[in-house]
């Protein structure tokens, strides 16, 4: 099956932020952290955030997992970086709903990551979309004090 241009496009996209990711590293002065686990593949991700005044200031991850996942994380740190952790969670709710094949209100700020729209059609890789922006809500949730997990199945 021959893949549209659009298609090619995502893919495109996808690969460029799985081979070139951005904000990955160690950030040395992080006020919260979290490293969660894909049990079904897995799929490793730790996330580390800045946060001055309600907003992200710098935001990084590593991992290991799928092309997926990472260039999800690259994603992600993208879209969150100057916003405010309720924006930012929004965000996380909203990528959450495009990839299980619900509209999104907010495209433009979810920027590349409305590129993993297409894995709807595949929901054994939604975990793998994911994994980055559950580790962000249970970051920000965790109100800065950083803890280990393991994402569930539902």
């Amino acid at each position: 099956m021959a893949l549209t241009k659009l298609d090619q496009l995502y893919r495109a996209v996808i690969l460029d932020h799985s081979k070139n990711p951005r904000r990955r590293g160690v950030l040395d002065k992080a006020t919260t952290q979290i490293e969660l686990k894909n049990p079904t593949c897995g799929d490793v991700i730790q996330v580390q955030m800045a946060i001055e005044e309600n907003i992200i200031t710098d935001v990084r991850f590593e991992g290991s997992g799928c092309t997926i996942s990472m260039s999800s994380a690259s994603m992600m740190t993208d879209a969150i970086l100057g916003k405010s952790i309720e924006d930012a969670l929004m965000l996380a709710d909203e990528f959450s709903g495009v990839v299980q094949g619900e509209e999104a209100e907010h495209k433009h700020e979810l920027g590349d990551a409305m590129m993993l729209s297409g894995v709807s059609k595949f929901p054994a890789r939604i975990k793998c979309a994911t994994l980055s922006w559950k580790a962000l809500e249970k970051a920000l949730e965790a109100d800065g004090t950083g803890v280990d997990g393991q994402l569930k199945h539902d």
